[in-house]
């Protein structure tokens, strides 16, 4: 196994943690109301995608984790 090899295992755990993590805030603060400064044309996305792209990333999370783990 290569430097590169981990480096790649280590981005995966970080990428699928952040698009989890991102999604997730962006979960808790669909509940809040909107300022009165922002665009009126700006739409939430809808809570089933949100809900979708945090498995994905959870997903990708635990692959990079298991990977590290296994090597």
């Amino acid at each position: 196994m290569t430097f590169y090899d981990d480096v790649l295992r280590e981005l995966l755990v970080a990428v699928g943690g952040a698009l989890f993590v991102g999604n997730l805030l962006a979960l808790v603060r669909r509940r809040r109301p909107v300022p009165d400064d922002a665009p009126e044309d700006l739409e939430r996305a809808p809570a089933s995608r949100t809900v979708l792209y945090m498995v994905v990333g959870l997903v990708v999370m635990v692959w990079g984790i298991a990977s590290l783990l296994a090597a």
